[in-house]
């Protein structure tokens, strides 16, 4: 890299050649992965933080990993009892945890730029594990490395995003990146779940799952995010499972098939699916600590 990477907060500040730095970082990794050892001391003596401020278990459990198979400590703090709850701002428990000797922080909250904040003021790097409904910019290079290692490469493929795009902080994370990897980008959704604005953006939208998903190399499923739904954007969950919940006939024989969980079986996607070769899965949630052993290793290590 021409610079190197002082903090994780959104795709939109990552250039090109970082990405694949980080691709690269992420193959030694995942090599280390499945030795038998499964560490390596990269960052021993370095203490990572974990401030999740909403719900989750797989991306904190796979930060948590990341950085135990580099050789650090972890930290992990829950607002829940916190000093939050006596009034404390979210910068002062911050400023006292890196008191305490934090060398870099992970963050995710419910509010949107939390994790940009953090960056401004704090001297140490901040990792965005989710800032409500903005970006999650980890979890869309764990997509992305997933297709990387099953197709070799990503130029020039079709990536069709179906679901809850207007409530998917994956999303947009997704569309920031694609144009840095090659990745062409389709987006299906209900007229009501997709953003407005990004009618105006040049990327194929589509109401019908079947054009959507004819002719893509992978699918990304996302979720109905429920509790970010103040007014319900559909009729009902069972219309929206009518017309595009993923199932088997939808798919191509060499067709990949990926969802960022926690998935809602019977709603976004058929129970059949399971049985689709082309599932990668549960290779998104083992690919996402090798992603986020280079992503912590290039802010801390090198």
């Amino acid at each position: 890299m021409a610079e190197r990477l002082r903090h994780l907060v959104g795709i939109r500040d990552l250039e090109a050649e970082a990405i694949q730095h980080l691709y690269a970082l992420a193959d030694q990794f995942y090599e280390v992965l499945q030795q038998p050892t499964r560490k390596v001391a990269a960052l021993v003596g370095r203490t990572i933080g974990l401030l999740f401020f909403e719900s989750s278990s797989r991306t904190r459990i796979s930060f948590e990993l990341a950085a135990k198979r580099l050789g650090a400590d972890v930290v992990s703090f829950s607002a829940a009892g916190s000093s939050l709850e006596k009034g404390e701002s979210l910068l002062d428990t911050a400023k006292n945890l890196l008191a305490m000797g934090l060398d870099a922080c992970v963050v995710r909250h419910s509010v949107v730029g939390t994790a940009h904040f953090l960056a401004h003021h704090l001297p140490i790097p901040v990792i965005n594990a989710g800032d409500g409904t903005h970006e999650h910019p980890t979890q869309a290079l764990l997509d992305t490395y997933t297709l990387r290692r099953h197709f070799g490469g990503l130029a020039g493929l079709t990536l069709t995003i179906v679901g809850d795009i207007l409530h998917s902080r994956v999303a947009l994370s997704h569309l920031l990146l694609a144009p840095k990897v090659g990745l062409r980008i389709r987006l299906c959704a209900p007229p009501s779940l997709i953003p407005p604005l990004w009618y105006g953006l040049g990327y194929p939208i589509y109401h019908r799952l079947a054009p959507a998903l004819r002719g893509a190399e992978a699918v990304l499923v996302l979720r109905l995010q429920r509790e970010r739904m103040k007014v319900a954007p559909i009729a009902s969950w069972q219309e929206y499972s009518r017309f595009y919940q993923v199932r088997p006939e939808h798919l191509q024989p060499n067709q990949v098939l990926l969802h960022p969980g926690p998935i809602n079986w019977g709603v976004e996607l058929h129970p059949a699916v399971k049985d689709f070769s082309g599932v990668q899965i549960l290779s998104q949630v083992t690919h996402g600590v090798a992603v986020r052993m280079a992503v912590l290793y290039a802010l801390l290590g090198g």
